[in-house]
C-alpha cells in the first residue's frame, strides 16, 4: 500500500513549493537577460498562481446519522488526539461547513445566519460581506476550543410552519420530505446557513478544503450547494451506514445530487460506515466478512458504481485507533484502504491536471524565448556580414553605408503605422469576442430561463428552457471559437506580409480550443436537468427556491465565461507580444549598427574590435540557449510523476499532536 491521503498531500504541496521556487529562479534568469517580455511574464505569473493556490476539495456527503462527521474527523484530525467536527450522539452536522485556511485571515470560525435565505443574494455573495457573518477566533492550539466552537454549525432554532416555508424547509407539495413538527407545531431548522472555518492545520494549510454537507433536507434546501460546490469539489466521499445499505433516503442523495457530478469514477468513493456494528461474538469473522461483502455488492448495485468504489469502514474504530496508535485495529477498520483510494484517486488526479498545464506553460515560455534569441542571433549574424565587407574600404565607404543603415530605420518607422493597424484590428474582433462573453449578455441569454423559473405555480416546461438556453450559452462559445480562429487567420495573413516586408520571423500562434468550456456548460446543464428530475421540479413552485436556483446557475456560468475570456486574453496577448519583441529587437539592431559604425570611423582598430565583440555575442547567445534548454527542461522533467522510490523518499510534514 502506498502513502495515506496525508502523506501524499504533504509530498504534493513539498512539490508545489519547490516547483514554485525553481519557476522563480527561471523567471530572475529572463528577466536578467532581458527576456522577460509582457507575454511571458504573465503566462509564468499564471503558472505559478495555479501552482501555488492550487486547492483540492473533497466533499463529504451523507445522510444524517452515517458518521460523515466522524470520518473526517477520523480521516484528518486525528492528530488533535480528539473529535473536532460533531459527531456525538445527538449531535451533527445542520450547515453546509467548509473547511480551509487562508493566511490572510486570522483562524476563526464564521457562520451565516440562516435568515439570509430570505434576502435575494447568493452565497456567492454573501462571502463578499463578511460584516453579515458570525465570526467566532478559534485557538489552533487548543484542539478542546476549537471543538467547542465548530460545535456551532450544529446548532437548530425552533420557527413557525410559515417561517420554515420561507426558509425552504417546508414543502406543502412535498409532505413526506418535511420535518417533524414539535407538540407547540413548530419546526426546527438549522440556525446557521453556511459556516466557514479557517484554520492553520497542516493539510489545510497545504491547500485542502474539506466540504462537509448536511442531510437530504439541507442539502435540497440549498441549491447553490447542490449545483456548484459539490459538482465542483475534485472528490466526493458518499457515507452509507454498514447494517442499513442504501436506504430510500440515501438512494434520493445520489440521484439528485452524485450520481453525474464527475466524469472520472476515481473521484466518486462510497463508504460502507459503521461496519463495527456488525461486529459481533455470535458470528464468525467470516461470517462477518460475507455479510459486508454481500452489502458492498447490493450498494454498487443499486448505486451503479463499481464494487472496487464501495469501501467497508469504520471511522470510530479508525479514530480510536489512531489516537491510542493501534495499529490492529486501525488496519481492521479499514481506515487505511480508504485513505489510499483517496491519495490514488483524487492527488493522481489533481496532479495530473496540475503537470499538464505545467508542460503547456513551459512549452510557451521557452517558444517565445528562444524566438527573440533567434531574433538577437540573426541580427549578430547580419552584423557580422556587414562588418566583413567593410574590411578593406576606406572612410567614404564607411560613411555610406552608416547613411544605408538610418535609410534602413527611417524606412522600418513605416512598419510601426502597419503594426498599430494591425492591432487596431486584432483589438476590435476580440473585442466583439469579449462582449459576446460579458456578465451583460450572459443575463440576456439567461433573461427566458430566468422569467420561466419566476413563473407561479408549477413549471412543467422548465426543463425545456434549459435546454434552449444552454444550447444559446453553447452558441455563443462555438462563436467565439470561430471569430478566434478569424483572428488567427488575419494574424496569419499579416505576420507573413511583415516577414516578407521587414525580415521578421514572426510564427502564428496555434488556435486556441475553448472546448473544455463547453464541456463545463454540459456539465451544469447535466447537473440541472438532474437536480429537476426528481422531486424537486415541486419545491420549484416556491418562488424562494426558484430564484435561489436561477441564481446558482448564473454563478456558476459567470465563472465559466470569465474562465473562457481570459484564456482568450492570454492568446491573444501572446501573439501580439512577437510584434513587440521583435520591433524591440529590431530597433535595438539599428542603433547597435549605427554605433558600430561611428566606432569603425573614430578608429581604425574599431572594425576588428566589432568583429570580435560580434564574435562573443554569438557565443554568449549559444550559452543562454544552452541555459534556457537547460532550464526549461529541469522544470518540465521536475513536474513528471515521481516514481514509489522517489515519493517513499519524501519526507512528509508532521501533524501536530495537540493536547
Amino acid at each position: 500500500m502506498g502513502p495515506s491521503f496525508n502523506e501524499q498531500f504533504e509530498q504534493h504541496d513539498v512539490w508545489r513549493r519547490d516547483f514554485s521556487r525553481r519557476l522563480r529562479q527561471l523567471a530572475d534568469w529572463l528577466s536578467s537577460h532581458d527576456l522577460m517580455d509582457e507575454s511571458v511574464r504573465e503566462r509564468m505569473q499564471r503558472l505559478e498562481a495555479q501552482v501555488r493556490t492550487d486547492k483540492v476539495m473533497v466533499a463529504f456527503v451523507a445522510e444524517f446519522s452515517r458518521g460523515k462527521s466522524e470520518l473526517i474527523n477520523a480521516i484528518f484530525f486525528a492528530g488533535y488526539g480528539r473529535r473536532i467536527m460533531p459527531a456525538s450522539a445527538g449531535r451533527t452536522t445542520m450547515c453546509p461547513t467548509e473547511l480551509g485556511y487562508d493566511a490572510a485571515l486570522a483562524p476563526t470560525l464564521r457562520l451565516l445566519p440562516i435568515e439570509t435565505r430570505l434576502s435575494p443574494r447568493g452565497l456567492a455573495d454573501w462571502r463578499a460581506l463578511p460584516d453579515s457573518w458570525r465570526e467566532i477566533a478559534l485557538d489552533a492550539n487548543d484542539g478542546a476550543q476549537i471543538a467547542a466552537a465548530i460545535a456551532k454549525v450544529a446548532e437548530v432554532r425552533a420557527v413557525s410552519v410559515d417561517e420554515a416555508r420561507s426558509l425552504g424547509f417546508w414543502h406543502d407539495e412535498l409532505p413526506q420530505e418535511n420535518p417533524p413538527q414539535t407538540a407547540e407545531g413548530l419546526v426546527e431548522v438549522p440556525r446557521w446557513r453556511h459556516a466557514i472555518v479557517n484554520l492553520p492545520h497542516p493539510l489545510l494549510q497545504h491547500g485542502l478544503v474539506i466540504l462537509d454537507t448536511p442531510g437530504l433536507n439541507a442539502i435540497g434546501a440549498e441549491p447553490e450547494l447542490t449545483v456548484n460546490l459539490i459538482p465542483q469539489a475534485h472528490a466526493v466521499v458518499f457515507i452509507l451506514a454498514a447494517d442499513t445499505g442504501v436506504t430510500r433516503s440515501d438512494l434520493a442523495i445520489w440521484r439528485e445530487h452524485l450520481a453525474g457530478t464527475s466524469d472520472s469514477a476515481e473521484a466518486r468513493l462510497v463508504v460502507l460506515n459503521k461496519i463495527d456494528t456488525l461486529w459481533d461474538t455470535l458470528s464468525s469473522a467470516e461470517q462477518v466478512r460475507a455479510q459486508l461483502q454481500r452489502q458492498r455488492l447490493s450498494s454498487a448495485e443499486t448505486l451503479g458504481v463499481a464494487p472496487e468504489q464501495v469501501l467497508l469502514v469504520s471511522a470510530q474504530k479508525g479514530l480510536v485507533a489512531k489516537i491510542s496508535c493501534d495499529d490492529v485495529m486501525l488496519e481492521s477498520s479499514g481506515l487505511p484502504e480508504l485513505e489510499d483510494a483517496l491519495a490514488q484517486g483524487i492527488m493522481g488526479q489533481r496532479q495530473s491536471i496540475l503537470r499538464s498545464a505545467i508542460g503547456v506553460a513551459l512549452a510557451g515560455v521557452r517558444s517565445e524565448t528562444a524566438r527573440v534569441l533567434n531574433i538577437r542571433r540573426r541580427d549578430l549574424d547580419d552584423q557580422m556580414i556587414e562588418l566583413g565587407s567593410l574590411r578593406g574600404k576606406n572612410a567614404a565607404v564607411i560613411a555610406a553605408m552608416r547613411q544605408r543603415i538610418e535609410h534602413e530605420r527611417d524606412e522600418f518607422g513605416q512598419c510601426a503605422a502597419k503594426i498599430q493597424a494591425v492591432r487596431a484590428v486584432h483589438l476590435k474582433l476580440l473585442r466583439d469576442i469579449f462582449d459576446r462573453l460579458s456578465a451583460k449578455a450572459l443575463k440576456g441569454l439567461l433573461a427566458d430561463l430566468v422569467h420561466a423559473l419566476r413563473q407561479k405555480g408549477l413549471k412543467l416546461g422548465v426543463k425545456k428552457h434549459y435546454a434552449d438556453t444552454f444550447d444559446r450559452l453553447r452558441g455563443v462559445l462555438d462563436e467565439a471559437q470561430a471569430n478566434a480562429t478569424e483572428v488567427q487567420a488575419m494574424l496569419a495573413g499579416t505576420f507573413r506580409q511583415l516577414n516578407a516586408e521587414f525580415g521578421f520571423s514572426l510564427q502564428v500562434p496555434q488556435p486556441i480550443q475553448l472546448d473544455q468550456f463547453v464541456l463545463d456548460l454540459v456539465r451544469i446543464e447535466r447537473s440541472h436537468v438532474q437536480y429537476l428530475n426528481v422531486g424537486n421540479v415541486l419545491k420549484l413552485v416556491q418562488s424562494e427556491f426558484a430564484e435561489r436556483l436561477a441564481r446558482a446557475l448564473s454563478t456558476r456560468l459567470r465563472a465559466i465565461y470569465e474562465s473562457a475570456a481570459n484564456d482568450l486574453e492570454l492568446w491573444s496577448n501572446a501573439a501580439m507580444a512577437q510584434l513587440d519583441a521583435q520591433l524591440r529587437e529590431r530597433k535595438r539592431s539599428f542603433s547597435r549598427r549605427i554605433d558600430a559604425v561611428d566606432r569603425i570611423q573614430a578608429a581604425a582598430s574599431g572594425l576588428e574590435e566589432r568583429i570580435a565583440e560580434i564574435e562573443e555575442g554569438q557565443q554568449a547567445l549559444d550559452s543562454l540557449s544552452e541555459q534556457l534548454e537547460s532550464l526549461t527542461l529541469s522544470l518540465r522533467s521536475f513536474s513528471e510523476p515521481l516514481s514509489d522510490d522517489d515519493a517513499s523518499a519524501s519526507t512528509p510534514l508532521p501533524l501536530p499532536v495537540q493536547a
